[in-house]
């Protein structure tokens, strides 16, 4: 949890910066939209990378072990976020700027590609008997920890420095340098991630592969020979979640407190202070759901719970222009829209952690579990600020609602198809 929550929070203040510093720091334009689906798209660049570090990281995974790959997946995330504290802008280098930025991007979505994995196979592995929903929902309140560490951090700084993204002028102290501190400081959050992960033991499932001699010599090539299926479902299992996640997150921050104007008069032009703020409230109710869907899942099974918030992850996309169409546009329903947003992701992203190496055999574990929700981070994340700020641009909220059902009924059909594996027994695949 604490290796998760470091992660996640060094790549969350990314995605805060993507919406409130980088459109105008690093990809300036004329055009607002435009400079922010820029910023949106070296966002993007990270989930595109995660499926390569659940490659290499899954290879030494599942060839070396889930310890010393863990801390490697640590070092590579804190490195490259230093990095981008310590980057100049578009007006010092030119377009070096965000060319560089989109590969320290990169390098982030590397890290963490390999991170998850290493740390839901900790806890699934060491469980105790019936209890893998359980066990394993603790790398996943990374999460929000990470996420109320990341914006709590922007939203202090902010409040200090009197910065407002609708008023304040790029030569204001939070443009020049106060947006660095979240980067810069993350190296601090590393050193006693560092400090956590040398002290942890080899799972007992990995030993016993070990000690049996039945590692994959090429766990990449043995999972898409034997596993590809199993790949294929994990990857669709994860894609609502991701979907909802980001536009609750990274789309919602820029539809939320962008001005409206006149193309465009459904935005609410929220004081990014008071939205962060709101965020901050709805993301307690994320932390919260993780353990009771984890409890729910050792108790009444991964798919029967799995379905039934898919269905109304549905029909939340379904009611979006209830929440913050243009006739309703108001914080107090954005509010409800997020905290109903969040609950949501609470519940799908607590057993997520079970699930997903559940469905792959001990010597391949690390790398396919790996590559299906990194997989699923192209297909949902990735693309889902981009399509959805355009979508909302082109017709209006609704149709990003409509985005989020499409997705989540994809889901649905993959855990339909999907088999229940609460009762599998790790140490015998």
């Amino acid at each position: 949890m604490v290796g998760t929550t470091i992660e996640f929070f060094d790549f969350y203040i990314y995605a805060t910066a993507a919406v409130f510093v980088f459109p105008k720091l690093f990809f300036p334009s004329g055009n607002q939209t435009a400079s922010l689906l820029a910023s949106f798209a070296v966002f993007g660049v990270a989930f595109v990378a995660r499926p390569v570090g659940s490659i290499l990281f899954g290879h030494f995974g599942d060839r070396i072990g889930r310890k010393a790959t863990l801390v490697g997946s640590l070092l590579t995330m804190g490195i490259a976020t230093f990095l981008i504290g310590c980057l100049p802008t578009y007006a010092a280098i030119g377009y070096a700027a965000p060319v560089v930025l989109a590969l320290l991007r990169f390098c982030q979505g590397v890290g963490l590609g390999g991170e998850w994995s290493g740390a839901a196979l900790l806890a699934t592995e060491t469980a105790e008997e019936g209890k893998r929903g359980w066990a394993a929902m603790w790398p996943q309140l990374g999460a929000p920890f990470g996420f109320l560490l990341a914006n709590g951090v922007y939203l202090a700084l902010m409040l200090g420095m009197d910065f407002n993204k609708n008023e304040s002028p790029l030569d204001h102290a939070f443009y020049q340098w106060g947006w660095r501190i979240p980067f810069l400081a993350s190296a601090i959050m590393v050193i006693i991630g560092l400090y956590v992960r040398l002290r942890l033991a080899e799972t007992p499932v990995f030993q016993a592969v070990v000690d049996a001699g039945e590692k994959a010599k090429t766990p990449l090539a043995t999972a898409m020979r034997t596993a590809w299926r199993p790949m294929v479902l994990g990857t669709f299992i994860m894609l609502a979640t991701y979907t909802l996640f980001y536009l609750m997150t990274a789309w919602a921050s820029s539809y939320g407190t962008k001005k409206s104007t006149a193309e465009q008069v459904t935005n609410l032009g929220i004081a990014p202070t008071t939205f962060i703020k709101m965020q901050l409230i709805a993301v307690l109710f994320f932390a919260v759901c993780i353990p009771v869907s984890g409890l729910l899942a050792d108790r009444l099974g991964r798919k029967p719970v799995l379905i039934a918030v898919t269905v109304a992850i549905i029909i939340f996309g379904i009611s979006f222009s209830l929440f913050i169409g243009p006739d309703v546009a108001d914080q107090t329903r954005m509010l409800w829209f997020l905290i109903v947003g969040m609950t949501l992701m609470g519940l799908t992203f607590g057993p997520m952690s079970a699930v997903l190496p559940e469905l792959f055999a001990t010597n391949i574990r690390y790398t396919g579990s790996g590559i299906s929700y990194n997989m699923a981070s192209i297909l949902g994340a990735a693309v889902a600020p981009f399509i959805a700020t355009a979508l909302a641009s082109s017709h209006g909220v609704g149709a990003v609602g409509v985005y989020l059902a499409v997705a989540a009924a994809i889901t649905l059909v993959a855990l339909i198809l999907a088999p229940e594996t609460r009762d599998i027994e790790l140490t015998e695949i």
